[in-house]
C-alpha cells in the first residue's frame, strides 16, 4: 500500500457528496485559482505544521469510525484536495480499501491530468463529483493558472466510464457569475453521457485567513459573494438551457 500527503480529515461533512461524509484532503493541486479556500492545499511541500504523510491503513482508521452514520444517511468518504490528481495512486488504494470495507465512495476533481491517472480510479468510485469552472480557455488560464482543454475533454471519457459524473461549478464573481457563462457549462455537462445534476456553489470568503496564516495575500479581497437572488438567477439560466438537476450548493 502507498503512503499520502494530506492536511485534514474532516467528520460529519453533509458537503462533497451525499449523505454524512468523512473528507480526506489531499496535499497539492496543479491549479492556482484565485478564490481557493484551502490555499494550504496548494503546495506538496508540508508547510509548517500544515500537511502529514500517512499510509492507507491509518486513513481508513479515521473513516471507519462513522461508518454507522455512512449507513444510516447513505453517506461515505470523500476524497477532495488540493487536487487528487496530483497523488493518483494513494487515491486508488484509499478508494479501493474503502470499496472493500463497503463504503460509499467520491472525489472531488478538476480532472486536469492525463486521462490513465483518473481510469485507474473508476472501478473503485461511486461518484465523480467534478469542477467545471469555465468554457473559454483563455479565461480559465487567466484565473486558475491552467488552460481547461483536457478537463474538457476527460469529462466526456469520464462520463462513459464512472458510475455516477456530477458537475460542480464554483461561482466567481468577475469569472463567471453570468448567465451567460453558467448557460454555457450547463449546456456542454447536459451532452454528457448519463449526467443528470449540475451544482452551482457560491463563491464565499471562509478561506481569507488562511492566506493570513501563510503569509500570502488573498487576491479575492475586493470580491463579494453572490447574494442568494444573483444565485437562483442562475439557477433559472441553467434550467432554462438543459434538463439537468440544478441545485445551489454541494
Amino acid at each position: 500500500m502507498s503512503l499520502g500527503r494530506i492536511f485534514d480529515i474532516q467528520r460529519y461533512s453533509i458537503h462533497d457528496g451525499r449523505g454524512i461524509r468523512t473528507i480526506v484532503f489531499f496535499k497539492g493541486c496543479f491549479l492556482r485559482c484565485k478564490w481557493c479556500c484551502n490555499p494550504e492545499s496548494q503546495s506538496y511541500q508540508i508547510e509548517g505544521d500544515i500537511g502529514r504523510d500517512v499510509s492507507v491503513d491509518e486513513v481508513m482508521a479515521a473513516v471507519e469510525r462513522d461508518r454507522v452514520y455512512y449507513r444510516r444517511s447513505g453517506g461515505g468518504l470523500t476524497l477532495s484536495g488540493g487536487e487528487i490528481l496530483f497523488q493518483p495512486d494513494f487515491a486508488r488504494d484509499v478508494l479501493q480499501a474503502a470499496k472493500l470495507r463497503g463504503i460509499h465512495t467520491s472525489i472531488e476533481s478538476t480532472a486536469i491530468a492525463e486521462y490513465e491517472k483518473i481510469e485507474k480510479l473508476l472501478p473503485f468510485l461511486d461518484v465523480f463529483l467534478m469542477d467545471i469552472k469555465h468554457m473559454n480557455s483563455d479565461k480559465h488560464k487567466a484565473f486558475t493558472g491552467q488552460r481547461n482543454e483536457k478537463a474538457l475533454e476527460n469529462a466526456k471519457k469520464i462520463a462513459m466510464s464512472a458510475t455516477e459524473l456530477i458537475i460542480r461549478v464554483p461561482v466567481i464573481p468577475g469569472f463567471n457569475a453570468m448567465v451567460e457563462e453558467i448557460s454555457d457549462i450547463a449546456r456542454f455537462a447536459e451532452k454528457l453521457q448519463g449526467v443528470e445534476e449540475i451544482h452551482l456553489l457560491p463563491y464565499h470568503r471562509f478561506g481569507e485567513g488562511k492566506y493570513t496564516s501563510l503569509g500570502r495575500e488573498y487576491p479575492m479581497e475586493d470580491v463579494a459573494p453572490p447574494t442568494d437572488e444573483d444565485m437562483q438567477k442562475l439557477k433559472r439560466a441553467a434550467e432554462k438551457v438543459s434538463n439537468l438537476r440544478c441545485q445551489i450548493g454541494g
